[in-house]
């Protein structure tokens, strides 16, 4: 459940200015959207959205995370992304489908910004740059989504997990440190695996110098880990 929502204010205008979908727009409508956008505090694991639930809005990330899941008929979960600030999630129904066709949880303590589905659909038919950002945006969320299915059918999980890290890897040789954006769990269901599996996946990569220590991980060897 979402807190008491506001207008934008000076700040999260800012924020939302600095977005993909709206630093593109022309001047009118970015002052149009910025101006529709009302702001929610999200308290840690508060539910955002439900799957099958009429799709009325959808949302950009300003500050901390959002998981977005599905859950199968005998109730497991299956998480489909994790949402970073400045992240948009559900702008795909704005040209299609009425009901939700996930749900969506505060991964952590969240600051949203809400858009209404017709408000935007409208303003997309009178500003092309609107029709065109969301055009980018959806195509931008496509390429990510082919990109987890070749990841997950071709590689290992000790694999997936080495791509993550040096996705996020300041070094390109040696030994570096990084700090994970959010709990080891949620890492899981962002890369398919389980948490029992993310864990083996670790300990396996200890040979090329990886070690854990909360949500500090420390690369000994780059390059080996590149060779992976």
């Amino acid at each position: 459940m979402l807190d008491k929502n506001h207008k934008a204010n000076i700040r999260e205008r800012g924020l939302l200015a600095k977005t993909a979908f709206l630093k593109a727009l022309s001047p009118t409508a970015l002052s149009r959207l910025l101006d529709i956008a009302h702001i929610s505090m999200v308290p840690s694991r508060a539910t955002i959205i439900r799957e099958g639930d009429p799709a009325s809005a959808f949302y950009c990330v300003l500050t901390g995370y959002v998981r977005l899941y599905r859950v199968s008929r005998d109730g497991r979960q299956a998480d489909i992304r994790v949402c970073s600030p400045g992240d948009m999630f559900a702008e795909c129904l704005i040209y299609g489908g009425e009901k939700y066709r996930f749900s969506a949880q505060a991964a952590e303590n969240a600051n949203l910004a809400r858009f209404d589905m017709q408000e935007v659909r409208e303003l997309a038919e009178q500003d092309p740059t609107v029709a065109k950002s969301i055009m980018t945006v959806l195509s931008d969320h496509l390429l990510s989504t082919m990109d987890c299915v070749v990841n997950d059918r071709l590689h290992t999980a000790p694999q997936r997990v080495a791509d993550y890290l040096l996705t996020r890897c300041p070094m390109e040789s040696g030994s570096a440190s990084i700090r994970l954006p959010y709990q080891k769990n949620l890492l899981a269901g962002m890369l398919g695996l389980a948490p029992e599996a993310l864990s083996r996946a670790f300990s396996s990569l200890r040979r090329t110098g990886v070690t854990v220590r909360g949500r500090v991980i420390q690369i000994g060897d780059v390059s080996a880990l590149k060779d992976v």
